[in-house]
């Protein structure tokens, strides 16, 4: 798991969505077990506790889940539940933005259509 860490957002929220990107891009599969907060603390040099804020955000979303003794592992759709909550975000933040955009510009329903395609 690679990730550079910025300033802009809590460093808990970029370590849960650097776990999700993994898991997005079949780094970690189902049921396999993600790198431990010791780990992730050591490599990051970050408070062990922030990590596991950040991965406790992922079990309370059903994406990980504890092996008492053992870690946290990915959990069976967790791939399903990651990918249905971005399309949610994106449609409900980047989306819409970019229509109210679109439209303040004066930029046509076809002529997006036409972009999108072209893309």
């Amino acid at each position: 798991m690679k990730f550079v860490l910025n300033s802009e957002e809590p460093i808990f929220i970029q370590i849960a969505r650097a776990i999700e990107d993994e898991i997005l891009i079949d780094g970690i599969g189902e049921n396999e077990q993600v790198p431990s907060t010791t780990e992730i603390s050591k490599t990051y040099e970050i408070n062990p506790a922030t990590v596991l804020k950040g991965m406790n955000i992922l079990v309370d979303q059903e994406i990980l889940y504890k092996k008492r003794g053992r870690g946290m592992f990915v959990a069976e759709g967790a791939k399903e539940i990651i990918i249905k909550a971005r399309k949610e975000k994106f449609i409900n933040e980047s989306l819409v933005s970019f229509l109210e955009e679109a439209k303040k510009l004066g930029i046509s329903k076809e002529e997006l259509v036409d972009i999108i395609s072209k893309g």
